[in-house]
Formats: C-alpha cells, sequence, structure tokens
C-alpha cells in the first residue's frame, strides 16, 4: 500500500469532553513528539492529502486514544500565523461529547500518557491549545441552551437530578432544582422511562430518557428547547 501523505500546514484538533464524578472532563494527551515534547495538548494531527475533512479527526482519535464512532461538532478554523513554531500551520478544531464510563481509552503510538481533567484545572498547553480549549468550551456552553447534545454526556437512562448536575457543571451555573425539574417535564423532551434507579443508599429516584421525536416535533412547530 502506497504511503499516505500528510498536508504539513493543515491540521485538526479536538476537544474531547465527558462527565464523570460530578465534574465536566476533558481529555488531553501529553506530547511524545518535538516540538513540546512532554507538553500537554489537545489530540490532533495533521490531515492526509486524499483524506476528507470530516473523516480526519475520527482517525486521529481513535489513533492517538481508540475513540471512535463518538459525536463530534466543529468549532472553527484557527489560523494566527505564529501558533505553530516550526512552520505556518492551520487547524480546524471539533468538540466530542462522551460518556467516560462507556470507553476504555488506550494510549496511541504519538503520545505519552492520557489525562482527564477538569475544565477548571486545565494546564498551560503546548502552542495554542489553550486558545483552542477556550473555544470549544464556549461553544458547548452556548448549544447546550437551545440543543440537546447534552444527553451525550449522561447514560440512556438517569435522573432528574443527574440531568441537573450535568447542565450545571457545563454551565457553571445554578439552577433551582424545582424550576428546572418544572421546564425539563414541561418541554417533554425527556419521558419517564418506567424504570427507577438501582443499587443506591437513597429513595431510588425515577429514570428518564430523552425523546427525540418530542424535539424533533418542537423543531416542525419552529420552537425550541432552552435552559
Amino acid at each position: 500500500m502506497a504511503e499516505r501523505i500528510e498536508i504539513d500546514n493543515f491540521s485538526i484538533d479536538c476537544v474531547i469532553f465527558g462527565f464523570d464524578e460530578g465534574k465536566l472532563k476533558a481529555l488531553f494527551i501529553k506530547r511524545n513528539t518535538e516540538p513540546d515534547f512532554g507538553r500537554m495538548a489537545l489530540p490532533g494531527g495533521f490531515v492526509y492529502l486524499d483524506e476528507d475533512l470530516e473523516a480526519a479527526p475520527m482517525r486521529r482519535l481513535y489513533d492517538l486514544t481508540g475513540l471512535k464512532n463518538i459525536f463530534l461538532k466543529q468549532v472553527g478554523t484557527f489560523g494566527k500565523t505564529d501558533r505553530y513554531p516550526l512552520r505556518r500551520v492551520i487547524t480546524v478544531v471539533y468538540y466530542a461529547l462522551v460518556r467516560v464510563a462507556d470507553y476504555s481509552m488506550r494510549v496511541g503510538d504519538d503520545a505519552l500518557e492520557l489525562h482527564w481533567i477538569p475544565v477548571n484545572e486545565v494546564p498551560q498547553m503546548a502552542f495554542d491549545h489553550n486558545e483552542l480549549f477556550e473555544a470549544a468550551l464556549t461553544n458547548l456552553q452556548e448549544q447546550v441552551h437551545t440543543t440537546p447534545i447534552i444527553f451525550n454526556l449522561l447514560p440512556k437512562y438517569f435522573s432528574l437530578s443527574e440531568l441537573q448536575e450535568v447542565y450545571e457543571a457545563v454551565t457553571m451555573q445554578k439552577f433551582d432544582k424545582r424550576n428546572f425539574r418544572k421546564k425539563i417535564l414541561k418541554s417533554t423532551i425527556v419521558k419517564d422511562s418506567g424504570k427507577v434507579q438501582s443499587n443506591v443508599d437513597h429513595r431510588a429516584a425515577k429514570l428518564y430518557k430523552f425523546d427525540i421525536a418530542a424535539y424533533n416535533k418542537l423543531l416542525r412547530k419552529g420552537l425550541f428547547f432552552s435552559v
């Protein structure tokens, strides 16, 4: 098989968000190549000449972490002339939302280590990756108010307390419990699954699930969901 050719001034970078231990976290790699060997960075890499742009982030995420078949959303394009020290490199940034417990990560050949870090504890990273990370986080925080992407961070069945906990972690806001539940249930985008929590040391709460049909019905009416 012929060796694939990288476009050495065109890359993709990914911000992987996950909800774990009551916190919104992001996945970072420790670089094993120069420049910035040993520094934390976003998983990413160069695009192949024969590769569709949308295929590149999935390929690199699998190579670096073992992640595959996950939700991805494009954030934007970044191209400051000095963002990469060796030459001009333009990068397209994506973010992904995963349920941390659903995946067993592996460290790929292009990384020394993988680390899940709370979003309010992100260290100084290689290149301009802190700027890319902040752009992705801001985009996510805007999107969760009007789209149902937050359900990608939750298991299929969840309690309303778990849903509120995720919303608060992502938006970095506190919601009144009663008002939050009233608004969520009134929206009809979640429905009672008929299940309850198990193996808990308190009264088992009802479990709900995202109702995509109800959400699509809202869209057809010209309405949208907002917390």
